[in-house]
């Protein structure tokens, strides 16, 4: 009678360690891919099923890390400068995050995810799928929170914008369905407290101000969690230098201050916007000292004014109320703890960033993270509150103002050959730099060169792989000049043909180059041969861009209608061109907007011979409405005036045809030995 009980027992302990064993988390990027397949497939309720659990994976997995690094540090602190204890905290600490991460989501193999991924959910991708699945299965409400949430984080996305304005009319539509599912808590009540701060509503608005700052600082603590994983070295190289242990710690320590000190910008930066929130946290400060005046709460106010000088030392207007507080109260009182523990914080890490970028050798320069809006004009009012300056500010981007080398901008210059024509020129296509060509190539050149697409071009190419890297209703193909014509020396593709791509682009460059009337030599960038092929099935209720509205060498931030100039854009890039070699499809028109992404300011509709050129900053923002039947196909190209930036693969290219002219061998290239190398 004694045994059972004890097997039983036993057998419980085997069940529960199977179950948690099995109970492991799905990785969210295999979650994605299969989400992805059902809606090539048409199959909704399961890209509804995927993509929904593909998100609450991804929260899991970032709640996961912040919880189990806290826990970790918190169990296994740096509390000795021993050498040898530190070390050994390490090795607990190591040891503690992996058994924690481990417990569960299961093995952290399973979630290491590449960065891409991480973007596309960072951008909020799966939500444009959830849209379009929800309003197939006519579930109209979830249709239009997924589509609001995609739309907070891609402001430029003209015809979701669009959509968003049809879905207000359309019935059972309701405003409590314009969530945005994935709001940051701390912004939510800040924005929440400003509306009723607005309306004069100043008791209800210190609520949520409160909120908001609760939810501030716990977003920063798990934000500098997140940093606490592997780190980016870009400016060393690990292979080629070997670091000694004590080098390799301080660089990897760098790295994540680095990242800790940016979520000062993280925080104050709305979903889709390049640029944080003017003076964001003490903004907080500022709205809750006048709101608790209002509210005849001078003890709060006062308190909330000095916490304001912390970040803004001696500005005039707050010290005025400072001084009036102070009369009223009879006495002086303390700025929040909070906020002088965040500073002293950010301090330190200033000061440590600065030794640690000198010991690896990278410039570090501190941002004007607490940039202030001056002085208040009224003096007359005491106190005086916040007039809600919320502008968005560059907090170290560059403005785009010039191109990489200095030209004065000029037009109008030959096009070189007989037959290609001018269609339009800047000011008929309503902007500066701009200028339409037609007949640059001829009928039959187009169809070589839209065979040779067919045969060269590979999905993704240029993207990483990715089939549809713009949109989910259409494949991307591409091929560059270098594999043309290896394609063409290996026999799998006319040579000829392999050199009209490369004869067609340098026509192109000459073109550009003299049009623009440049003072120094076009250079290429990048040169591509590309296709965009709508996927039958998947064309009804289209309301996204082939490719969304963008510049070519500055990062459009429509909010703050800037293009920054620096990275990852292609900053080095002056001139664009899109040569078109056919059309013979729905859609697919270029367009130019202004710098707000939605004002169409050019429509270009592509046919085989046409080229629209310009040039390539934040002067040009342009997009490529859906291609919704058949394939539209061009060659691609983008100039750089800097030679340093010149295409490493255009100039093999050369190298390739001037060995293959010397060998008289265009005219035989099926004799060639595929073997042989070039």
């Amino acid at each position: 009678m004694d045994v059972n009980p004890k097997i039983y027992g036993f057998l419980t302990c085997i069940l529960q360690a199977l179950l948690l064993s099995s109970a492991t988390l799905e990785p969210f990027d295999l979650l994605f891919d299969s989400g992805v397949e059902a809606f090539q497939k048409g199959d909704y309720g399961n890209v509804v099923r995927y993509m929904e659990s593909a998100l609450n994976s991804f929260s899991e997995v970032r709640q996961t890390k912040i919880t189990c690094r806290l826990k970790c540090k918190d169990q296994h602190r740096f509390d000795s400068l021993l050498t040898d204890k530190f070390f050994e905290v390490i090795l607990y600490r190591a040891h503690c995050l992996n058994e924690c991460f481990k417990g569960k989501l299961g093995a952290q193999s399973m979630h290491k995810v590449s960065e891409d991924v991480i973007q596309d959910f960072n951008r909020r991708i799966p939500y444009n799928y959830l849209q379009l699945a929800y309003r197939k299965l006519g579930q109209l409400d979830k249709a239009v929170s997924a589509a609001h949430t995609y739309f907070q984080a891609n402001p430029e996305h003209v015809e979701m914008g669009e959509d968003l304005e049809q879905y207000k009319a359309q019935k059972g539509v309701k405003e409590e369905h314009f969530i945005d599912r994935e709001s940051r808590p701390h912004q939510r009540a800040f924005f929440a407290g400003v509306k009723l701060y607005d309306k004069g509503n100043y008791e209800a608005s210190v609520t949520l101000f409160e909120e908001a700052l609760t939810e501030y600082y716990r977003a920063d603590v798990e934000c500098r969690a997140l940093c606490e994983g592997p780190q980016h070295f870009e400016e060393q190289d690990h292979v080629l230098y070997k670091y000694n242990l004590y080098e390799l710690i301080s660089d990897h320590y760098t790295q994540v201050l680095h990242c800790e000190h940016e979520c000062v910008r993280d925080l104050a930066t709305r979903p889709g916007r390049l640029s944080p929130m003017e003076n964001y946290l003490p903004l907080h400060y500022d709205y809750l000292q006048f709101a608790y005046f209002q509210a005849g709460r001078n003890e709060e106010a006062l308190e909330c004014a000095l916490t304001y000088l912390l970040f803004h030392e001696g500005e005039e207007f707050m010290t005025e109320n400072v001084e009036y507080y102070r009369e009223v109260l009879g006495h002086d009182g303390q700025p929040r703890k909070e906020a002088e523990q965040y500073l002293r914080r950010h301090k330190q890490e200033s000061d440590l960033l600065l030794i640690g970028s000198n010991n690896i050798g990278v410039t570090y320069t501190e941002g004007n993270y607490w940039s202030s809006s001056g002085g208040r004009e009224d003096a007359n009012r005491i106190p005086s509150g916040t007039d809600g300056w919320m502008d968005y500010v560059p907090i170290s981007a560059k403005r785009n103002v010039t191109m990489s080398v200095l030209q004065e901008l000029r037009e109008g210059g030959p096009l070189l050959y007989d037959n290609v024509r001018l269609v339009q020129n800047s000011l008929t296509l309503n902007g500066s730099q701009r200028v339409l060509l037609d007949d640059v190539i001829s009928e039959d050149q187009c169809s070589e060169l839209k065979f040779l697409a067919h045969s060269v071009t590979a999905a993704g190419d240029g993207y990483k792989g990715k089939m549809s890297p713009h949109t989910p209703n259409e494949k991307f193909e591409g091929a560059t000049v270098l594999k043309t014509l290896r394609y063409g020396y290996e026999g799998r593709v006319p040579l000829k043909s392999a050199r009209l791509f490369y004869d067609v682009s340098e026509k192109a460059r000459r073109i550009i180059e003299s049009y623009f009337m440049l003072n120094s030599t076009l250079h290429f960038s990048y040169t591509h041969l590309v296709c965009r092929t709508a996927i039958s099935g998947q064309q009804d209720y289209r309301n996204d861009l082939s490719h969304p509205i963008h510049a070519d060498n500055c990062l459009l931030d429509p909010e703050a209608n800037e293009c920054w100039k620096e990275p990852p854009a292609y900053t080095y890039r002056d001139y664009s061109a899109l040569l078109y070699l056919n059309g013979d499809f729905d859609g697919g028109e270029f367009i130019f907007t202004e710098m707000d992404a939605k004002t169409v300011t050019a429509s270009v509709k592509p046919r085989c011979g046409r080229m629209v050129g310009f040039s390539s900053g934040g002067e040009n923002p342009h997009g490529v409405r859906a291609v919704t039947r058949g394939q539209r196909c061009a060659v691609a190209l983008w100039f750089t005036l800097d030679p340093l930036y010149r295409e490493l693969e255009r100039l093999q290219a050369d190298e390739v045809v001037q060995t293959l002219d010397n060998q008289h061998m265009w005219d035989h290239g099926l004799e060639i030995n595929p073997k042989d190398e070039l």
